[in-house]
């Protein structure tokens, strides 16, 4: 199988003050005011001609006797950000996809720091080119990319240089993260993930623990056996950890794993949203790849994770409505819809990360239909149980454009939708508020850790290619827990209580 994510792993990034011979396409900023490169070989009248006068988005190709150079419109000088310029980079890389060596100048606009703007450029066109090819016999569609050179001038060389390294290191994850979940059932199940954690945390200086289905049972995890009931393949908990000297916290993520999901006895629909059912691996996939880029990224926290991995199937052995379950923390649960089975899975996780005791808990999981409802599929649902957390991940989806809102963890109001007749609580509120019951559901298994909860289910998949987004799984989430782990601090005790 072709693996994308590697074709970005392996690009040659470099710095240089100027255009090298090799590249073929090469991207000059252009801004709405101000001088126009002459190397570009077009000046602002021949732009104008061509109805390109620098707004944010505009591209214009133009073609050179070595190559193309491609006029990349970055809007107002001094107001451009770094998403508009990773977005534009991202642009510029898509647009060029035919050639190996790209060359661009975005990372020398002036006004931003070196080493953030080399970051966001390098992520960008990396991002950019990543191409799923998957099983295809003509590999062809996928990405060409080789080298990339950012050009910059002397002053701003180094700094562009350490952001371009640090932007390839994310870019590198995001891609995994991708190439995880855009990948075939029959070619990643739980077993297999579980050994790719491995392969990675061997690569990228992470301890690893494998948990196996006996182990799971020895341990109390019913919510993971439960799920687990119907399929023919084994499940596999994973916890992954990261270790630098002197912490300055310490931070948990759980990652919801569901490698296929049909249901189980509550069997979904035939229609495009159960293709995408490998992708509710999605949360999986996010935390592993986030990981890994940790050590090198020199992360000061120390970070723990678990990866909660199984199928759920429906067969004559599998979990059935009205079935109770007994969880990890040894809470009770009764099942009324099999199909709400990630919050099971995840309630043994989260209830594993509390015995560690961490400073946060964040967890990320494609959970709730409602999610994908209430915010569609660019923008993710946040809610938690301490404000000064929560307020964390805010902060990190704002650095890495990776967009979330808050919804109120409303559980004076809406706890009683779980109760059950039977049991400590059951797996699912009713029809209305499903991702705030979901996550009030999954605080029962959070205890008084500062809690924050990802529900993705709406950007777990992108329909056509936009920024630095592809076709196909989007990563979503991978970048946003790497930039809250390289920025946690415990959350301060007494902090607004979102509940």
């Amino acid at each position: 199988m072709f693996d994308a994510s590697q074709s970005v792993a392996n690009v040659n990034v470099t710095s240089t003050k100027s255009v090298p011979k090799g590249a073929t396409a090469v991207a000059y900023a252009v801004a709405t005011k101000g001088t126009v490169a002459r190397q570009l070989g077009v000046n602002r009248a021949g732009l104008a001609a061509n109805n390109f006068d620098g707004k944010v988005g505009q591209m214009l190709a133009v073609p050179n006797g070595e190559g193309v150079a491609y006029a990349v419109g970055v809007g107002d000088p001094d107001s451009i950000d770094l998403a508009a310029v990773r977005t534009a980079a991202a642009n510029f890389a898509r647009a060029a996809s035919k050639h190996a060596h790209l060359a661009i100048n975005l990372a020398d606009l002036g006004h931003l720091d070196a080493k953030a703007a080399g970051h966001a450029v390098a992520e960008g066109a990396l991002l950019g080119s990543y191409r799923y090819v998957g099983l295809k016999n003509d590999e062809s569609g996928g990405a060409k990319l080789t080298d990339l050179t950012l050009v910059a001038a002397d002053k701003r060389s180094k700094g562009v240089r350490q952001g371009a390294d640090d932007g390839l290191v994310v870019a590198r994850a995001a891609a995994l993260a991708r190439e995880l979940a855009n990948t075939p059932p029959t070619y990643l199940n739980a077993k297999d993930i579980a050994l790719k954690a491995v392969e990675i945390a061997a690569a990228t200086g992470l301890d690893v623990e494998v948990f196996n289905k006996d182990q799971l049972t020895q341990m109390g995890c019913g919510g993971m056996i439960g799920v687990n009931q119907g399929s023919t393949e084994p499940p596999r908990m994973v916890k992954l950890s990261y270790s630098p000297r002197n912490p300055t916290g310490h931070l948990a993520m759980v990652g919801k794993g569901v490698m296929y999901d049909s249901g189980g006895i509550s069997l979904k629909p035939s229609n495009p949203d159960h293709i995408a059912m490998k992708m509710d691996m999605s949360g999986a996939a996010a935390v592993l790849s986030a990981m890994s880029a940790l050590k090198a990224l020199k992360c000061k926290a120390k970070v723990t994770a678990w990866l909660m991995c199984t199928d759920n199937m429906p067969s004559g052995s599998a979990l059935k409505l009205g079935d109770v379950l007994t969880m990890r923390n040894g809470k009770t649960v009764e099942i009324h819809n099999t199909d709400a089975e990630g919050r099971l899975v995840l309630a043994d996780g989260l209830s594993l990360a509390v015995e560690d005791k961490p400073d946060g808990i964040v967890d990320i999981a494609t959970l709730t239909g409602s999610a994908l409802r209430a915010l569609g599929t660019e923008i993710a649902c946040l809610l938690g149980t301490n404000q000064d957390f929560v307020d964390q991940v805010k902060n990190s989806s704002a650095e890495v454009d990776e967009p979330v809102w808050q919804l109120p963890m409303e559980t004076r109001r809406y706890r009683k939708l779980l109760d059950s007749a039977v049991a400590d609580m059951r797996n699912i509120g009713g029809p209305y508020a499903a991702t705030i019951t979901a996550s009030i559901f999954l605080t029962e298994f959070t205890g008084d850790v500062p809690y924050a909860h990802l529900d993705i289910a709406g950007p777990m998949e992108n329909q056509a290619d936009s920024g630095v987004q592809a076709k196909g799984a989007s990563g979503f989430g991978t970048r946003l827990l790497i930039d809250l782990a390289c920025n946690f601090t415990p959350p301060a005790e007494g902090a607004a209580h979102t509940a």
